[in-house]
């Protein structure tokens, strides 16, 4: 694996008339956790769009372990090793938390990820996929503590617990690079503080690299390494939290004159 886990060059995304980011420049690097940061409309999500390949960009270069993957489809970018958790859960609301979880092996499994959860759950013969995918799950449960909510279907549970279903689904995937698009949203302050703690943990207990997009600046400056700044589609800023927080044009965006 090389040092720069995920590198992106002159990335650029216009919606017809509409420049959504222009010239992005961005090298992350193995065991990393950085933060995108920005007011709303600065264009995060869209990033996260472009590396995760639900869309097109209208120019530039994205490179992950060393491999040009602007060419590759979604599923084909999860199997390298880039997972995601969306801002908005992305979960079946009426299957249990181990059901979301396994479902999240999907680029693992040589089954098809609903057959070979279902089959795992009706009790028939366990292959050996069937019990390195519950394997994987279980070590995901235990570390974000839903012993207790495993068998309940995820509908029935409270937003911040949906939350962290979300999270270890991404987990589950094992991934090398995980996005984290607003992972704190609708949390309360506890939660919030739990969360933090818990990107800590991840990213030393999975060896995983870590780029988030989120809103909370306390979250923010408490887990990342650095932080990288958009406002209306362009890189303002980057560098530690602490030279972020003070840098000019970081406090203009938003902040206002």
């Amino acid at each position: 694996m090389t040092e720069r886990l995920l590198e992106i060059e002159n990335l650029s995304v216009r919606f017809g008339g509409l420049q959504a980011l222009s010239g992005v420049n961005l090298a992350v690097s193995t065991g990393e956790i950085r933060a995108v940061i920005g007011p709303n409309g600065a264009g995060k999500t869209t990033f996260f769009n472009c590396i995760s390949r639900l869309i097109d960009p209208s120019g530039g270069r994205v490179a992950f372990d060393g491999r040009d993957i602007l060419k590759l489809k979604p599923h084909e970018v999860a199997r390298l090793g880039i997972a995601r958790a969306f801002q908005n859960n992305e979960l079946f609301s009426r299957m249990s938390v181990m059901d979301n979880l396994l479902l999240g092996r999907h680029c693992r499994m040589h089954t098809g990820p609903v057959s070979g959860a279902l089959r795992f759950r009706r009790g028939s013969r366990s292959s050996r996929e069937e019990i390195v995918n519950r394997e994987a799950v279980e070590r995901v449960i235990e570390f974000l503590d839903l012993q207790v909510a495993r068998e309940r279907p995820v509908g029935q549970l409270p937003y911040g617990t949906q939350k962290l279903v979300e999270l270890g689904r991404a987990l589950a995937m094992e991934p090398s690079l995980l996005l984290l698009d607003e992972p704190s949203a609708g949390m309360n302050v506890e939660e919030k503080e739990d969360l933090m703690i818990r990107i800590r943990d991840l990213r030393d207990d999975f060896e995983v690299t870590i780029l988030l997009v989120e809103h909370d600046m306390n979250l923010v400056m408490g887990v990342s390494d650095r932080v990288f700044v958009l406002d209306h589609g362009e890189p303002i800023a980057e560098g530690t939290p602490a030279e972020v927080q003070r840098h000019p044009e970081v406090l203009k965006a938003y902040l206002g004159e």
